[in-house]
């Protein structure tokens, strides 16, 4: 069977998300590059893939999805449905809730603070700081709950690892190249717990690719 192909480029972290699901998964997948100079993601081809004309876009024999976290939940369901905890009630729930949170929590701070560092500066553009400051402080206080709740379980859904922790990682990778990694440091939990995934494998996989563009 052919590999599975992701469509996209590994300076985003939406590409990213789904690397770090396929790298745990144990998928076969191949990293299909789109020229944003040549506007390849506004083509008819990808438009085809991804009708949003954005990245990541997903191919799977002739099964065609775009969403990072859609993408990444169907690596699970097919190559390690433990990540998903489908078959726990409870744990499955908890999974759904934290990545809710990250989605909606943790990435909305992370994402004007990322923008405002590594992405407009690589136009040309400049860091605004009152940006920053203001999403700083949001996620400090996304971080006081993670840390309470670190504090009571080793991973996010419980005590078992899951697609919820996982999905963290490209956009923190993404904070640790801004002036700004040092936001752990007061939350210990949260610290020990990230340090817990940057050790496997398939995250040290996703840094070494991030690290170019970083």
């Amino acid at each position: 069977m052919a590999p599975m192909k992701l469509y996209g480029a590994t300076v985003s972290w939406n590409v990213t998300r789904c690397v770090v699901a396929l790298e745990e998964a144990g998928a076969e997948y191949q990293i299909v590059p789109i020229d944003f100079a040549t506007a390849e993601h506004k083509s008819p081809d990808h438009l085809a893939r991804n009708p949003f004309g954005q990245v990541p876009a997903f191919q799977d024999g002739d099964l065609h999805l775009w969403e990072s976290r859609a993408i990444c939940k169907y690596v699970a369901r097919k190559h390690k449905p433990d990540l998903l905890r489908e078959g726990n009630l409870k744990e499955s729930a908890m999974m759904d809730v934290w990545l809710e949170a990250e989605a909606n929590q943790y990435t909305a701070a992370l994402n004007p603070i990322l923008y405002q560092c590594l992405v407009s500066p690589m136009f040309g553009g400049t860091t605004d700081q009152k940006v920053v400051e203001e999403n700083l402080e949001k996620l400090k206080k996304v971080l006081e709950v993670y840390e309470a709740r670190l504090a009571k379980h080793k991973y996010l859904a419980g005590d078992f690892l899951s697609l919820a922790d996982l999905n963290h990682v490209s956009v923190t990778l993404c904070l640790l190249a801004t002036p700004h990694a040092f936001v752990f440091d007061a939350y210990p939990h949260v610290k020990a717990w990230w340090d817990g995934l940057m050790a496997r494998p398939s995250v040290q996989k996703v840094a070494a690719l991030m690290k170019p563009s970083a």
